[in-house]
């Protein structure tokens, strides 16, 4: 069984790396932050002082950090990966980030012989924890392969989608989707209360129908109670429509709705709710209809 070193010790990456731990791969860990890995050392696993320190004693290296310049200062930074790494190693990227960026990075890592393998995940901290998460992977058919095992420890649905930078594009699409969901259960949940129905009872009449989505089961609640605590961070979502708007802009897309939603997103952030669960962005529909934002 490969070494396996797992960088970044967020909300996703402790439990995604507690999951490795339990399934039995030798693990060592590091986070930018000290103090993170407490639990994780509890299971098994030992602590990096460096990223570089980490790479040079595991043969894979997850990553799992929050936005494109984090990774390249992970990967290419003076203590970074790639200052440590062997030829040889594979690192596999969970991280949600730039697409070209993601290419720039596997073509750097390529010369001194490391292979990338880019596999940005979903479904929020639930899925971290219970280790079901669905992983969307670009990179050589090898080299995705190799990676496989280390995925299954974290996730449950993994799919190869093509070369390098194909993950990171379909999550992209993830997030434009989720972007309507969200929107979509707010407006309902927003005029259903206005309406003066019982929310509760509709939202399990809606499950029956063509309406029922992961939103409406596992977020209305939120938006019901407006109180949205941590599940997937509002300020993270709208950096990945960022991405993906940035990419709708590379190869000729228009995505209104999502323009729409980082535009709300953008508000919440200056409003303090940065934090807050993406459910959040009831707190503006709720808002434009005259209830309690």
């Amino acid at each position: 069984m490969e070494r396996v070193g797992f960088c970044g010790l967020g909300t996703m990456g402790a439990a995604m790396a507690a999951n490795l731990a339990r399934a039995g791969f030798p693990l060592t860990v590091w986070n930018r932050t000290p103090g993170r890995a407490g639990a994780l050392l509890d299971l098994g696993a030992s602590e990096a002082a460096t990223a570089r320190a980490l790479a040079a004693d595991c043969d894979v290296i997850v990553t799992c950090v929050s936005d494109t310049p984090d990774v390249e200062v992970l990967l290419f930074g003076a203590d970074g990966v790639a200052a440590g790494v062997r030829p040889g190693s594979l690192v596999i990227d969970c991280s949600t980030i730039s697409p070209s960026a993601t290419r720039g990075f596997a073509a750097r890592l390529a010369a001194s012989g490391v292979q990338l393998v880019d596999a940005p995940v979903s479904g929020g901290s639930e899925g971290a924890q219970k280790g079901t998460l669905t992983i969307f992977v670009g990179g050589e058919a090898a080299d995705v392969e190799r990676a496989r095992p280390v995925l299954a420890g974290m996730g449950k649905t993994i799919t190869h989608l093509g070369l390098i930078g194909s993950g990171q594009a379909a999550k992209a699409v993830n997030q434009v989707i989720l972007a309507g969901a969200y929107l979509g259960v707010a407006e309902g949940m927003v005029l259903a209360t206005k309406a003066g129905l019982d929310v509760g009872q509709l939202v399990t009449a809606l499950s029956g129908g063509a309406a029922q989505s992961w939103v409406l089961a596992n977020r209305s609640g939120r938006m019901i109670a407006n109180e949205y605590p941590l599940g997937f961070k509002v300020a993270l979502h709208r950096k990945d429509l960022g991405i993906a708007l940035d990419l709708a802009g590379e190869v000729g897309a228009a995505l209104p709705v999502s323009a729409l939603c980082e535009q709300l997103e953008t508000g919440l952030v200056a409003q303090g709710h940065a934090d807050e669960d993406m459910s959040a962005v009831a707190r503006t529909i709720r808002a434009l209809a005259g209830l309690e934002s």
